[in-house]
């Protein structure tokens, strides 16, 4: 009788509080790790991998799959695989195209995951904690570069790169935008005033310190966004003359932030002659190149992992620039096209429609998800950010988490 009770009693090891604790411990730890490495949250991930295996009820899991949030991600690993059959790249070249793709179906289990779990809140909270942790940081390697955790390129960035820091901090400064004005709202200052110093720490970071200029375009799109879709006309406009105000006031008192506006000219006008100052004219010739190879396999492209060889194909002697041979044409739609043509082009923009009409609400949860899908497409428009690690990942989890959190509460 005693077994008997025992047995009936006994949790699932699905419904075992310890095993939901820990999976979304170790979401927590991704997203507080995502800023600093990309050694540990690939280890992670795995480890989430494992735990969050046992909890997934696998009947209802595949009914999910008629989404399209969760069955898009799929499909575009799928068209990845079978793209190596047509490829013209080397093998390595194709097998590694692979990884950017396949990152993508973790989106489906981080957002089955959370639409069951009571965390999701902490996951958003640890990456906006770690950023912070950052940008302040970020000020004390730029007064002693002798603290820097490894060696970068940029003054102020004390791990990876510029473009990875000043992504992160545009999420995190636009996130907060919601609650900085939920908070007013409701008359808690204190809070509101606490939002608006984050804000405040990112935006100052940006425009002294460490900037991508591609960050400063998805800024300007974010802002549009928030004030169509949480303000009222006068309070739209009271936001735009906010913003100019601020921007004119930056443009004064930052060298720094001149320089990287003005050298947009030079980088055009000198790219040809001079490698190391070219990213302007190193972009437009990517576009060039990638466009004429997409019109010579505009339905299926050339093939999983074969843009390296488009290039190679391109490449003539007529300046370093000309002859220069990369594998990312530095825009997600051309990365998609020449590999997988107009076939990919709509999967992956149907996959993006698919992910913003997740966040059709009005809440915090969909404020975060919304941020996440419309700053990677901006982003995409002046890189592959979608298939580079830091930035792939901000939406893997950007998605899956706050998606898993506006599903919870149309489950039943």
């Amino acid at each position: 009788m005693n077994a008997e009770c025992g047995h009936g009693r006994r949790p699932a090891l699905g419904n075992s509080a310890a095993l939901t604790g820990t999976t979304d411990g170790l979401a927590v730890l991704i997203a507080a790790s995502l800023p600093w490495s990309t050694t540990a949250p690939s280890i992670l991930v795995g480890l989430w991998l494992l735990a969050v295996t046992p909890t997934i009820d696998w009947r209802d899991y595949g009914r999910q799959l008629a989404r399209p949030a969760f069955a898009l991600p799929f499909a575009f690993l799928l068209l990845a695989l079978v793209g190596t059959l047509w490829s013209d790249g080397l093998w390595a070249d194709r097998l590694h195209a692979i990884k950017p793709v396949a990152k993508l179906v973790l989106i489906p289990a981080f957002l089955y995951h959370f639409s069951r779990s009571e965390r999701g809140l902490w996951v958003c909270l640890a990456f906006l904690g770690s950023c912070a942790l950052l940008a302040v940081y970020s000020w004390i390697v730029l007064l002693d570069p002798a603290w820097k955790i490894t060696a970068t390129a940029s003054a102020g960035v004390p791990v990876k790169n510029y473009i990875d820091q000043s992504q992160e901090f545009t999420l995190c400064a636009v996130a907060l935008a919601l609650p900085a004005l939920t908070f007013w709202r409701d008359g808690r200052v204190v809070a509101a005033g606490a939002c608006l110093a984050l804000i405040l720490l990112f935006v100052t970071n940006m425009v002294f310190v460490a900037s991508a200029r591609t960050a400063l375009l998805c800024i300007a799109v974010l802002l549009a966004l928030f004030a169509w879709r949480h303000l009222g006309r006068r309070a739209a406009l009271l936001l735009l003359a906010g913003a100019v105000a601020a921007s004119a006031l930056a443009w004064t008192t930052s060298p720094y932030l001149r320089q990287r506006i003005t050298d947009i000219a030079v980088e055009y006008h000198r790219g040809h002659e001079d490698i190391s100052r070219a990213s302007t004219a190193q972009r437009l010739t990517y576009w060039r190149k990638g466009l004429h190879a997409f019109t010579e396999a505009p339905l299926i492209g050339h093939g999983t992992g074969s843009i390296k060889r488009q290039f190679e194909r391109a490449a003539t002697s007529g300046s370093i620039l000309d002859a220069e041979i990369v594998s990312n044409p530095h825009n997600q739609t051309l990365n998609v096209a020449m590999q997988w043509g107009l076939l990919g082009v709509v999967l992956l923009y149907a996959m993006w429609i698919a992910h913003l009409r997740l966040f059709l609400g009005r809440d915090l949860a969909a404020w975060i998800g919304l941020v996440a899908v419309v700053q990677n497409i901006a982003s995409s428009l002046l890189n592959s950010h979608l298939f580079d690690f830091h930035e792939g990942w901000m939406y893997v989890l950007g998605v899956g988490v706050a998606g898993g959190m506006v599903l919870k509460r149309s489950r039943p």
